[in-house]
């Protein structure tokens, strides 16, 4: 009884070694390196995709903030607070306005 238990043991133990030396020729293989470098590639693509898209995000938040979008700011009054956002000669910049 001790001799079947020790032969599945290493039957089984063979079996999951030799699976797992298949995977790793597999990842070393062309098409396994090709795999891995389409999956970087899909995740710098979601990346860019989500930078995207929270600039353009930020950018309606500063538009509506300036007031840019809601009329109540033309666009060189825009332009101008761009160029120089201190400006004291700007209305809206005294703490007592």
């Amino acid at each position: 009884m001790k001799k079947l238990f020790w032969i599945a043991l290493g039957a089984t133990a063979g079996v999951l070694i030799v699976r797992k030396i298949n995977q790793t020729a597999h990842a070393y293989s062309p098409e396994g390196l090709a795999g891995g470098m389409s999956n970087i590639a899909d995740a710098i693509r979601d990346f860019a995709d989500a930078v995207r898209e929270s600039m353009h995000e930020r950018e309606t938040e500063l538009r509506v903030a300036l007031g840019v979008d809601t009329g109540t700011m033309t666009q060189e009054q825009a332009q101008a607070l761009l160029e120089n956002p201190t400006d004291p000669g700007r209305p809206g910049t005294d703490v007592r306005d």
